[in-house]
């Protein structure tokens, strides 16, 4: 089974997380999810997390420290997810792909049906 480098963001405003919904149509459809995506071949972590985070919400970011790390294995990939703090600098959140995107404060979060790995 294939492994994919994926990035991630955990950004933090006024004490709330951001996550995000996948759209109903791709794999873990309607799960939550912290933004981000598949590192591409040639990229830094930073670079890829700067580039699905413009991709998905239209938002540029200034990656940070490394929050979270995991392996985790789904019946059609195996991820090995790196999970960053980030901040935002510019733009405004849209939804470009996610079905839904919401600000939750840290002891909202179990009540979000999540993918397995982003399960921190």
């Amino acid at each position: 089974m294939q492994e994919r480098e994926v990035v991630a963001a955990l950004i933090c405003e006024q004490g709330r997380i951001l996550v995000c919904q996948r759209p109903a149509n791709k794999a873990r459809g309607l799960l939550w999810e912290f933004v981000g995506g598949k590192v591409e071949q040639g990229e830094t972590h930073a670079g890829a997390l700067i580039r699905e985070c413009l991709e998905e919400l239209d938002i540029t970011v200034q990656p940070g420290s490394l929050f979270f790390e995991t392996v985790h294995t789904y019946p059609d990939i195996q991820i090995h997810l790196f999970l960053y703090h980030a901040s935002i600098v510019s733009g405004k959140i849209t939804c470009l792909e996610h079905a839904d995107a919401k600000w939750a404060l840290p002891h909202e979060l179990p009540s979000f049906a999540f993918c397995p790995a982003d399960n921190i």
